[in-house]
């Protein structure tokens, strides 16, 4: 027992490593965003480095909280999701509180703490797939078996819908909704089902879009930016010209013409158009290829937790790398003249604090999901190597058991046969004491 004690305290000490693939390519994407946003902001203020400043504050406070989200397990985290999807619909009502709630540009879509300003959206998408990916694992057979278990988060994200839609945040909609349903595609739900809801959804979409004027002229703009290049059309005309002027190498880092209050928003929603000017065709293949290695290997986590049945910890990982690669995709899509305008940031490289910090806890979730599948892995290796010596031990001492079992019965027989000759030889046998009684 103090043997099979001592493996035990072996396995229980072996921890995981986190993923350097993961590391490496959320390193390298938040590098360039701090030389983008130098870059892209130099000429927006009379302090040249005002934006850089605050960005590299907020991505050190994002390192701290990735830093806290990649110690703590992640069985812990589930036992609150309850609590996660309770936060979801309280930051996002708590806008609407007169003197907590900011607008800005007609959007009431942050809060204000003090310092700066917080979008609260950006937290609701981290806890929010954080309590999808409890849900599939509390009802996985439920979801795949009934329409009960798949529209609950289906009525749960048309909420969240709803209140995003009231501030208004048409972007951040579509993409929970994305999110959710693709989610709940890995999570066992039969796509027969899922197209339903899709496409009852989309008229009330069409709508919203249809008698919203600017989000109509958005449209209108999107399908031709040049019929009213100084008006509707006037962010995405210069955010095409940026990208014509790169042309394969750029015009060289800093050299960006449309940043100089050409190009609205250039740090933040269109810098993707400042990296294509400034780093060319081949930069931007650069950047895309660190997204497709952040989201694939994301993806690849996720298949390898579901594989050894951790399901909790391969939903987040799934939820994560859909919320990177739908949102980087809107944003390049934006730029590029893909897509209708939406307010999406470039993750990890735009400017913008609640984002950057969000961004930052979800890499944090991503690599304790890399660490927690790493440890299973080697723990289930040690178990491996140390199964056949524990077998070994264990027939050694039932060998060592039946050969004593043995011997002993050897010796009880010889000893029978020792008292039998006694008995028959000349010698008086011994008389044992009887303690005073008469023999």
């Amino acid at each position: 027992m103090d043997d099979y004690s001592r493996q035990a305290t072996r396995l229980e000490a072996i921890g995981g490593t986190y993923d350097k693939w993961l590391l490496g390519a959320a390193m390298a994407l938040a590098s360039i965003g701090i030389v983008m946003v130098a870059s892209s902001s130099i000429a927006l203020t009379q302090s040249p480095f005002y934006y850089l400043t605050r960005h590299l504050m907020f991505i050190a406070i994002g390192v701290v909280l990735a830093a806290v989200a990649m110690r703590v397990e992640l069985k812990e985290i589930e036992k609150y999701n309850q609590l996660l999807l309770l936060g979801c619909f309280a930051l996002l009502i708590v806008v609407f509180i007169p003197g907590l709630g900011s607008s800005v540009n007609g959007a009431r879509r942050w809060i204000n703490l003090g310092v700066s300003k917080f979008q609260t959206v950006e937290a609701v998408k981290v806890l929010y797939i954080v309590w999808l990916s409890s849900y599939l694992v509390r009802f996985r057979d439920e979801v795949n078996a009934t329409w009960i278990a798949m529209l609950k988060p289906v009525g749960v994200v048309g909420l969240l819908v709803g209140l995003l839609l009231m501030q208004p945040d048409f972007g951040s909609s579509m993409l929970l909704l994305g999110i959710t349903t693709c989610m709940l595609v890995l999570g066992g739900a039969q796509i027969k089902r899922i197209i339903l809801p899709v496409l009852l959804m989309l008229p009330a979409l069409v709508l919203l879009v249809i008698f919203e004027p600017y989000r109509m002229r958005r449209v209108t703009s999107f399908m031709d930016p040049w019929q009213d290049q100084l008006g509707s059309g006037y962010q995405l005309s210069n955010a095409l010209m940026a990208i014509g002027r790169g042309e394969w190498t750029g015009v060289g880092l800093g050299a960006s013409i449309q940043k100089l209050n050409y190009l609205p928003e250039s740090h933040t929603d269109f810098i993707f158009s400042v990296i294509a000017e400034e780093l060319g065709f081949l930069g931007v293949c650069a950047i895309i290829g660190l997204y497709a290695l952040l989201v694939g290997r994301a993806f690849w986590l996720g298949m390898r937790c579901i594989e050894m049945r951790r399901h909790f910890a391969g939903y987040i990982a799934f939820g994560i790398a859909l919320w990177i690669s739908l949102q980087t995709f809107v944003s390049i899509g934006v730029n590029l003249g893909m897509l209708p305008t939406k307010g999406l940031t470039l993750p990890l490289i735009s400017s913008g604090g609640s984002s950057v910090m969000m961004t930052c806890v979800a890499m944090g979730l991503l690599l304790r999901v890399s660490y927690e599948y790493n440890r299973a892995v080697r723990r289930q290796e040690f178990r491996e190597d140390i199964e056949p010596v524990v077998v070994a031990a264990a027939e050694d001492d039932s060998a060592e058991r039946r050969s004593a079992t043995e011997v002993a019965a050897a010796l009880q027989a010889a000893n029978g046969r020792d008292s039998s000759a006694r008995g028959t030889s000349r010698m008086q046998q011994r008389v044992e004491p009887t303690f005073g009684r008469i023999a």
